[in-house]
């Protein structure tokens, strides 16, 4: 962020947004179960902010080093590309910004803990949620009120949503008032 621009317009700025998973779209509590199949708690509330998202013309992508399905799984049922087994979040994302043409400058990044902060202190805007790990929570130029698992991703989708509507940077016929209806 320049230092004279305003964090409004870094926010309308935003061209792609990619998330962590456990800790932003998770409570980062697992459940285990005698078998060892895993399981996570979601808010449920997100998949609506993702939708805003992707009507606001704001692609959103998961980016984690899990490897369990549940996070493939979980994206899947959002619509959200995921990429997750990935042992060098900085390289992926730096592909997935030169696949997609968006410079890093124009690109939010959320994160929650210490394997995000290389992504974090590469993006324009680097997201940490309320609940983030203390050695990340510098890195970043917004901190959500809400805790990862607990609405953190519908708080940054609206976040975003109302930033560019108010930019006037919306296409035609998205980012419907959340109240209504």
């Amino acid at each position: 962020m320049k230092a004279a621009e305003s964090i409004e317009t870094t926010i309308a700025r935003v061209r792609l947004v990619v998330f962590d998973f456990d800790g932003v779209f998770t409570d980062n509590t697992v459940y285990v179960a005698e078998d060892g199949t895993e399981s996570v708690r979601c808010w449920r509330g997100d998949g609506l902010g993702l939708a805003r998202l992707r009507e606001a013309g704001i692609p959103a992508v998961v980016l984690s080093t899990e490897r369990n399905p549940v996070v493939a799984s979980r994206s899947r049922k959002l619509n959200v590309r995921c990429i997750h087994g990935c042992d060098d979040k900085l390289s992926a994302l730096r592909a997935l910004a030169a696949e997609l043409g968006v410079a890093l400058f124009d690109v939010a990044y959320v994160g929650n803990d210490v394997n995000d902060l290389a992504c974090l202190e590469a993006v324009g805007l680097p997201i940490v949620v309320r609940d983030a790990h203390p050695d990340v929570a510098g890195a970043a130029l917004l901190r959500t009120t809400a805790e990862g698992g607990r609405g953190a991703v519908r708080e940054i989708c609206d976040r975003l949503v109302s930033a560019r509507a108010r930019a006037g940077r919306m296409p035609a016929g998205a980012g419907a008032d959340p109240q209504a209806g």
